[in-house]
């Protein structure tokens, strides 16, 4: 995977890997130290994935491609609820 400009992933479509939409990228989790992109946050999941479309944020480790769309190569099966559960 090559490097991308922050400002370049904004507004990107997320894709997950059965090929449905997720979202857009609205913004990045930065590690200052590191200078690298650790999470991103997609906006306006579809309702049916995440309760309430709540915005999410997606480690950068389940990506698998960055080019005309981010492709995700792993999602945890949904839907995501949105308050955790305790166990």
């Amino acid at each position: 995977m090559g490097e991308a400009v922050a400002s370049e992933l904004r507004g990107m479509p997320v894709i997950l890997p059965n090929g449905r939409f997720l979202g857009t990228v609205h913004d990045m989790v930065v590690d200052s130290d590191e200078w690298t992109c650790t999470h991103l946050f997609v906006t306006n999941p579809p309702a049916e994935l995440v309760e309430d479309r709540i915005h999410i944020a997606i480690p950068w480790r389940w990506i698998r491609a960055v080019e005309d769309v981010i492709l995700l190569r792993w999602f945890p099966p949904t839907p995501i609820p949105r308050e955790p559960v305790n166990p």
